[in-house]
């Protein structure tokens, strides 16, 4: 047994840890040693759980750092860490003994330069370009005069200043004011919230709704205008309904706001520019118009009495047109006695000629022939109509007759069979048939008894049955037949021939 045990060497008498203690230990050595440091590299691998940390890796061509930026750092950082982006990272090297791994706790975050901001700006133009922000089918024309014009700047700078005094030189029109931080970690946010504020009022309100927005900021570095080249920032200006210029720099710079903008401004005061029209330059169109218009009319009203003028000169006169007729008429005057004389003389012989056959004796004559021969036509015409007429009668007669007499026939002999019926109904429910099947009428007096008293106080009873009455009491008489019913009358015999 003790052959299987080896003897401890020499100088192995030193201590043991644990790994807990030994992972303490290499994290007081890290962190003793290496406090705060910057570290530049490019970023790798970015995860963003639902905790609001963030977990990257910082590497260059050799080696891998692995990072992580608590929520409240993550919230107030300027720039935001995109994949690909070589940046320099301050904070305090630590360990991770749940995973054998030291890291950075990021404090604070930059690019690596100008030259990694402007590489990641064209990254991000190209991202928004091809989701279509940036198309022209998506600007909206500006509106010719607001009159109410949305101003998203520092209410502290020059800027606003500058666009102020240039619309009140121009033409003055009201302005809401919404005051946002233009650098620095709380521009992006703001200028949303104030994009977002202006096309969430509502037009006519308490607070009216801006025709026009402008989003404006004096000159600067890349990094001083960075929050303008947020995303959001580009998205909510591509997303407002109301019409948006950006003017946010001098001539020179350049942010992605002013490709999302429906109109960019080099500068604040021109943006002031091209919201408004320049009052006296309207005021002189305007006159210009209104000369132009009466001198267009005077034009027309000339032009139209010329035109009068040469048709007038080519019309003749009004007693040249009136010469013809006058003359006309005096001729037919002329000659109208004469024609009347000769009319009347013409007439007067043409009723002699005419007159000369009417004699008296003569339309005697032919009134009597006349008269006769009316006499004779209308004889000989009314004795046929006659005849026909009473020929004609006779035959409906005669239809009438047998069409009535069968319907008489039929309706007395329905009445006959309806009296039957009820005649076989009167024997059925009269007291008669009850008297045959053993029952009594009893009448006292006269009257009808049917209790037991009434028939002890009546001084004479009558009791009928079916085959006769009879009487009990002192004055009572022999018994009697009852009597029969009448015979119904005969039907009459079938030759009998019927009164219609």
């Amino acid at each position: 047994m003790s052959d299987l045990i080896d003897d401890p060497e020499p100088g192995e008498n030193a201590p043991e840890f644990s790994v807990s203690e030994l992972s303490g230990a290499i994290k007081r050595v890290i962190e003793g040693e290496f406090g705060h440091v910057r570290v530049r590299g490019e970023l790798g691998r970015i995860a963003r759980p639902r905790s609001g940390h963030i977990y990257l890796d910082l590497k260059d061509d050799r080696s891998v750092l692995s990072g992580v930026i608590w929520k409240g750092v993550a919230s107030r950082l300027s720039v935001q860490p995109e994949e690909g982006m070589e940046v320099v990272a301050t904070g305090r090297l630590t360990t991770f003994g749940g995973q054998s791994r030291y890291q950075i706790v990021i404090e604070d975050i930059k690019p690596a330069g100008v030259g990694a901001l402007m590489a990641m700006l064209e990254k991000r133009k190209k991202a928004l370009e091809a989701e279509g922000l940036f198309a022209a089918d998506r600007k909206r024309p500006l509106p010719y005069l607001p009159e109410i014009i949305g101003v998203v700047t520092s209410p502290s700078g020059a800027v606003i200043r500058d666009i102020l005094h240039r619309l009140r030189e121009r033409f003055p029109r009201k302005v809401l004011i919404w005051p946002v931080a233009v650098q620095g970690e709380r521009c992006a946010p703001e200028v949303v919230r104030a994009i977002h504020g202006f096309n969430a009022m509502t037009p006519g309100g308490p607070l009216p709704r801006p025709d026009l927005i402008i989003v404006a900021r004096g000159g600067g570095s890349v990094e001083d205008l960075w929050g303008f080249n947020d995303e959001a920032v580009v998205r909510a200006a591509a997303d407002s309904d109301i019409p948006l210029i950006s003017a946010v720099g001098h001539e020179t710079d350049t942010t992605l706001i002013d490709f999302a903008s429906d109109k960019r401004a080099p500068t604040p005061t021109a943006a002031a520019e091209l919201a408004v029209p320049v009052r006296l330059d309207l005021l002189a169109w305007l006159d210009k118009q209104a000369a132009r218009l009466s001198q267009a009319q005077g034009n027309a009203i000339g032009l139209r009495g010329q035109r009068l003028r040469d048709l007038a000169r080519a019309l003749p006169r009004v007693e040249t047109l009136l010469d013809t007729p006058r003359q006309r008429f005096d001729t037919w005057a002329e000659r109208l006695p004469a024609a009347l004389i000769r009319t009347v003389q013409m007439r007067r012989v043409a009723l002699s000629e005419r007159a000369g056959a009417l004699r008296p004796s003569l339309l005697r004559r032919a009134v009597e022939g006349d008269r006769r021969r009316l006499r004779d036509t209308a004889a000989r015409l009314n004795t046929r109509a006659l005849t026909r007429e009473i020929d004609q009668r006779k035959r409906d007669l005669d239809r009438l007759t047998i069409r009535f007499s069968d319907a008489a026939n039929r309706q007395v002999q329905g009445w006959r069979e309806r009296m039957e019926t009820l005649d076989r109904l009167r024997e059925t429910l009269g007291y008669k048939a009850t008297l045959r099947r053993g029952y009594a009428v009893v009448r006292g007096d006269g009257s009808l008894v049917t209790t037991r008293d009434a028939a002890a106080m009546a001084a004479m009873l009558e009791i009928e049955f079916a085959d006769g009455i009879l009487g009990v009491g002192a004055d009572a008489e022999m018994p009697r037949k009852p009597v029969k019913p009448a015979a119904r009358p005969k039907d009459p015999p079938e030759d009998q021939g019927s009164l219609f």
